[in-house]
């Protein structure tokens, strides 16, 4: 009886120790590793540039441009939503930064351009207007005579319409109206001479409608010549009426 219990406890450790062993022989299964989490959205990447770089008022600006990994773009002042790439012309007024701005889904980025505007040219100065005195010089003419006559000539009266029309224009002008002569004849002949001819271009003008009181005249006779030679071109230049802007 006691060896039939022996006998039967050496078999239970027998069969614990191969089960222990089989349990130690089986094949372990490797775990899964974890996932890796998914890699972020490259950042977008811009780049602006204007060619040229300086341009006068009005001129053309060419604005080039390139990206990575951008699904939106803008430039401004004044461009708007562009391509990824290209390019565009602009024409600035003023000196000016132009900003792209890329968008993407990993965030955005930007990029400037500067243009300079050279300062337009400063306008000339008006030029002065004349003074009363330039005027006058420049639009009233004398009245010419044949020797040793008062009488208007056709070239006299066109004269002297045209010192009217100055006059009418100018009211608030007075004038002095001069006779001179040529130094032939006496000098008391040539005074005489000289206030008719003054006469006579007075009495036209009041006939085109100026008021005689905004005329004086006065004879020189032969004694204040504009030429001295002694030949009939500068004769003829010395028989006139003379217009003197009066103070």
């Amino acid at each position: 009886m006691q060896r039939t219990t022996l006998r039967t406890f050496a078999l239970l450790i027998g069969l614990m120790m191969l089960g222990a062993l089989a349990a130690g022989c089986k094949k372990k299964v490797a775990a899964t590793p974890p996932a890796l989490p998914p890699a972020p959205p490259a950042q977008p990447t811009v780049t602006l540039n204007a060619s040229p770089a300086t341009v006068n008022p009005g001129e053309t600006v060419t604005l080039s441009w390139s990206s990575t990994n951008a699904t939106d773009l803008d430039i401004q002042p004044g461009v708007g939503k562009v391509a990824p790439q290209g390019t565009t012309p602009v024409n600035p007024t003023t000196s000016t930064t132009y900003t792209i701005t890329a968008t993407g889904a990993g965030g955005s980025a930007t990029a400037t351009a500067h243009v300079d505007v050279n300062a337009p040219a400063p306008a000339p100065a008006p030029a002065a207007a004349p003074n009363l005195s330039e005027l006058f010089a420049q639009n009233v003419q004398d009245a010419f005579f044949d020797l040793d006559k008062s009488d208007l000539r056709e070239d006299a009266r066109s004269a002297l319409t045209k010192d009217a029309e100055f006059l009418r224009s100018y009211p608030q002008v007075r004038v002095s109206i001069e006779g001179h002569c040529d130094e032939r004849g006496s000098t008391e002949y040539n005074l005489g001479l000289g206030q008719r001819r003054a006469e006579a271009a007075k009495n036209f003008l009041i006939s085109l409608g100026i008021s005689a009181d905004r005329m004086e005249t006065t004879s020189w006779g032969k004694e204040r010549p504009f030429c001295t030679e002694h030949d009939e071109t500068c004769w003829q230049q010395n028989r006139r009426a003379h217009f003197v802007l009066a103070q």
